[in-house]
């Protein structure tokens, strides 16, 4: 009989599927390389099977079972996990460790207020924060490294249980001057023909900013960002610096976002001109009433922070 895989084994193994480098693996799982680098050896041959191409030079290469592998080790320890938060569940709801995830154009403007509340609607739980990308923190939710999520809504959340929790609405950003500044409300139409300034690839915002503009079907890639930035921070300079127009979530402008710069903020007009704000975890997830128990304590900072 073959012997089980540990959760260790499996741990370098992940390791090293995210990183694709044996050193930075390594430093992940916190051993040396050496050590992981045995581990994925000894795993090989407990299976008797070829997880790594070893005969590609010093690349990271998984063998199409190797691939195949470490989906299921992904789910292993998941399962793993879930046993772990099923145990702390029923000790005692909503205390323990909590690993959450949230995305950057939302964790400074909300965490500010929710941190409170959240220390004071559940003195004993122990919150650890992870802010990255959407498709990062959902790779680390599948992972069984993070717990539950705070992102924008839609998202490629397969395998996860998913809860609306707040619409927060889009504002256009325009520098002082323009003729779309005049108007009360800007229509989604009027923006196709402007300068669009965007955050880069990998933020979930800039395909949600163009979706709410109706630009995401334009026919060959017509669309395309003059400007892509890192942060709504570095947005909104430009717009104030006459670059282009952008839009904005309520959320952040509430936040200060936009705080000493020289711009006038209008409202988007047209149906979908709001991004959702919702909470994702793992499927089955056996601490899932937990998750839910954060959605009125978030709505409740996110009401605060929106302005009326």
């Amino acid at each position: 009989m073959i012997p089980l895989p540990s959760p260790q084994q499996l741990r370098y193994l992940l390791a090293l599927a995210e990183h694709q480098h044996f050193g930075r693996a390594a430093q992940a799982c916190a051993v040396t390389q050496s050590t992981l680098s045995a581990g994925i050896l000894m795993l090989e041959h407990q299976l008797d099977a070829e997880i790594l191409d070893r005969g590609i030079g010093k690349r990271v290469v998984f063998t199409a079972l190797g691939r195949d592998l470490v989906e299921r080790a992904r789910m292993a320890m998941a399962a793993l996990q879930d046993v772990v938060e099923a145990a702390v569940s029923a000790h005692a709801p909503m205390s323990g460790p909590l690993r959450l995830g949230i995305i950057p154009t939302i964790s400074p403007f909300l965490l500010p207020r929710l941190m409170p509340q959240l220390r004071a609607a559940f003195p004993h739980l122990r919150l650890f924060l992870r802010e990255d990308t959407t498709p990062r923190l959902i790779e680390r939710l599948r992972d069984a490294r993070l717990d539950v999520l705070v992102l924008a809504l839609p998202c490629d959340c397969t395998r996860a249980e998913v809860l609306p929790v707040a619409r927060d609405r889009f504002l256009v950003a325009l520098p002082p001057g323009h003729l779309l500044a005049t108007r009360t409300e800007v229509p989604a139409a009027a923006l196709a023909a402007e300068s669009l300034l965007l955050l880069e690839d990998g933020h979930c915002l800039r395909d949600q900013a163009l979706a709410a503009c109706g630009l995401l079907a334009a026919p060959d890639g017509e669309h395309e960002a003059d400007f892509a930035a890192t942060s709504l921070h570095t947005l909104v300079q430009m717009v104030a610096g006459g670059l282009g127009l952008t839009l904005l979530p309520e959320l952040a402008v509430a936040g200060g976002v936009t705080a000493g710069a020289d711009l006038v903020l209008r409202p988007l007009g047209g149906e979908g001109a709001w991004r959702t704000i919702g909470l994702a975890w793992r499927e089955g997830a056996s601490r899932g009433a937990d998750y839910r128990a954060l959605a009125p304590v978030i709505a409740a900072a996110l009401s605060g922070g929106l302005p009326t």
